[in-house]
């Protein structure tokens, strides 16, 4: 069956609101060498997807100004990719292009659709469990028997985090904004969640840990969360900071990282290497992966839009009503 040369894409019109998002017929990608053309089901919103159509967050050099970054669907086209052929099913991390009919995917970024899962909810999985991967496990070196503090815990890396950390043996606690979301992230394995609106996280996690605290912090938050995640470290604990929605610049005192032998890291998944993101994919297929299919980790999905209806999924995650991920539905099943 012949491809058709033009697809339907969401463009970014202008920087702006969920309102600059409209729907538009774009080439459908020509493939290079080591990539997989995916006819897209189902395509994941994120908040980069958001800063994008700000303006504060450009894609890469040589990337597609379609935003989107993690995708489902079925591989149509193959090119020198591997062990991916026409007809797999496959969710992937990509740069960009998820908002569409049709996305060019870097085939060591693929992995295939979870026994069990539809594509709904395989597409929420690649740019939240890849970002915990990377920063939780990679860069922060959780273990088993260790403790993870993850803030905005019902967001979609929140979610994944706690399931992951929980399902690979460490005890998890979660920060959230209302008494609903604290208990949908105890439902998924924290051991506590706390309403930061009504508590002091650090106060009660030091309550929780008898005044030791947690090994790993995962932060989204930043800003003046930055000097509470040193205090609620424990000895030899490790901050890993993924995002800034409370600013990027702090003050804090750094005599408490060497009396307390801590370790501050961070990364943005986006620009690295497809080399990288391989080796990431390569760890999920073998750890994770085998969770997922086992029940133990969960897709967790909040609401679901059709494609032509990226500015009412933009303006539900910016609402940060949602526990979960936020969808797109591209085409049926």
């Amino acid at each position: 069956m012949a491809l058709s040369e033009t697809m339907t894409a969401v463009e970014i019109t202008k920087p702006g609101g969920p309102e600059v998002l409209i729907a538009a017929r774009r080439p459908v990608p020509t493939i290079k060498d080591g990539e997989i053309l995916v006819r897209v089901l189902a395509a994941g919103v994120n908040r980069p997807d958001a800063m994008q159509r700000a303006g504060s967050y450009p894609p890469p050099a040589g990337v597609t100004d379609i935003p989107g970054l993690d995708v489902a669907g079925e591989v149509v086209a193959v090119r020198g990719a591997g062990p991916w052929q026409v007809g797999d099913r496959v969710c992937a991390l990509v740069a960009g292009g998820g908002y569409a009919e049709y996305c060019a995917v870097p085939a060591p970024q693929a992995l295939p659709v979870p026994k069990g899962l539809s594509a709904i909810e395989a597409a929420s999985l690649p740019e939240t469990v890849f970002t915990v991967w990377t920063n939780v496990y990679d860069r922060a070196h959780l273990k088993a028997g260790e403790s993870l503090l993850v803030h905005g815990g019902a967001s979609g890396i929140g979610v994944a985090a706690i399931q992951m950390a929980k399902a690979t043996g460490a005890t998890v606690y979660a920060t959230a904004g209302s008494a609903d979301k604290c208990r949908a992230c105890e439902s998924l394995g924290a051991a506590k969640a706390i309403n930061y609106r009504d508590a002091d996280f650090v106060t009660v996690i030091k309550e929780l840990t008898q005044g030791r605290g947690v090994d790993v912090v995962l932060d989204m938050v930043a800003g003046d969360y930055i000097a509470k995640n040193l205090e609620v470290l424990a000895m030899d604990g490790r901050l890993s900071i993924i995002a800034f929605l409370r600013g990027h610049k702090a003050e804090v005192s750094f005599a408490r990282v060497l009396m307390k032998r801590l370790s501050i890291t961070g990364s943005a998944l986006r620009p690295q290497s497809v080399a990288a993101k391989g080796a990431i994919a390569a760890s999920l297929r073998r750890t994770i992966w085998p969770l997922i299919e086992s029940g133990r980790i969960r897709a967790v999905i909040d609401t679901v839009y059709p494609l032509a209806e990226a500015a009412k999924a933009h303006a539900r995650l910016e609402s940060n009503a949602h526990v979960g991920k936020v969808m797109l539905e591209v085409a049926k099943e």
